[in-house]
C-alpha cells in the first residue's frame, strides 16, 4: 500500500513539475492579454463522517465529526484563468463514534462491538497533514467574486496521531491507537455559488491497518465518507 502511495505521490510531482514552469512563463505574457489573479488559496472546512463497510451490528453514535483547514497554491492553466490545478497543505482533525470498542492489553489492541447500554461514548480520533490535489473549474472575472466553482480530484494524508477513547459510568480510559492506517488517501469533491460550497470525501483505503479484527474474526475494513461544508479565502 505505501509503494502505491509512494507512486501516487511521484506521478502529481511528474505533473505539477511541467504546469508549474508553463505557469511561470504564463506570468511573463503581456498583461493586456489576461488578468493576474489567484482565487481560492486558503480554506477552512467542517463536515460530518460517515462510516461505510461497518462490521455487522456496529452503530454510529454521536456527532462524528471533521475540521480541516490549509493553503492551496492556485496554478492558472488557461489565459482567463477559469482553469487551473491547485496543490496544497492543510491539517484536519476527525472523529468517529461507534459501537466499536477498542481496549489495550500489553501491546495488543482488541475490537469488540458492543450494546449501546453498555457503555457512553466510544471514539476514535485522528490528527493528520493533508495534501490536496485539485483540478479547478470556475466562473470568476477580476471583477466578480461571486462565481461557480467545481474542483474534483483527490487528497493525501499522513495521520501523525490516533487515539481511542472510551467514556462509562465508572470513568474513561484512552490510549494512543497505533493501529490507525497512517497514509490515507481518496477522491475529493466541492462545488457551489459564493460562500456556500459542499464537500465530499470518499476514502480508497481503510482508516485501520488492512490486518486489524474484531476478536470474532471479523474484519474491520471501515471507509470514510465526508459531507460538508467548505469556506475559501482569496
Amino acid at each position: 500500500m505505501r509503494k502505491g502511495v509512494i507512486y501516487c505521490f511521484l506521478g502529481l510531482f511528474l505533473i505539477w513539475a511541467p504546469v508549474n514552469i508553463w505557469a511561470q512563463n504564463v506570468e511573463t505574457a503581456d498583461k493586456e492579454d489576461f488578468s493576474r489573479y489567484l482565487e481560492d488559496q486558503f480554506y477552512i472546512g467542517l463536515g460530518y463522517n460517515l462510516l461505510l463497510n461497518r462490521p455487522n451490528n456496529t452503530v454510529q453514535r454521536n456527532l462524528s465529526y471533521n475540521l480541516q483547514t490549509g493553503f492551496i497554491k492556485d496554478i492558472p492553466l488557461n489565459l482567463k484563468r477559469t482553469v487551473g490545478l491547485g496543490i496544497g497543505l492543510g491539517y484536519a482533525v476527525n472523529s468517529y463514534y461507534s459501537t466499536i470498542v477498542a481496549a489495550k492489553e500489553g501491546d495488543a489492541i482488541l475490537y469488540e462491538v458492543m450494546d449501546q447500554a453498555d457503555f457512553k461514548r466510544s471514539k476514535l480520533e485522528t490528527h493528520a497533514v493533508e495534501f490536496p490535489v485539485e483540478l479547478r473549474w470556475r466562473t470568476s472575472t477580476p471583477e466578480e467574486y461571486k462565481f461557480w466553482r467545481i474542483y474534483a480530484g483527490m487528497k493525501f494524508g499522513y495521520v501523525f496521531s490516533g487515539r481511542s477513547k472510551l467514556v462509562m459510568d465508572s470513568g474513561s480510559t484512552s490510549f494512543s491507537n497505533t493501529d490507525v492506517q497512517q497514509f490515507q488517501y481518496g477522491l475529493i469533491l466541492n462545488f457551489g455559488y459564493n460562500t456556500w460550497n459542499i464537500h465530499a470525501y470518499y476514502g480508497l483505503n481503510p482508516l485501520l491497518e488492512e490486518s486489524v479484527q474484531l476478536q470474532s474474526g471479523e474484519s474491520v475494513d471501515m471507509r470514510a465518507l465526508r459531507i460538508g461544508l467548505i469556506f475559501y479565502i482569496l
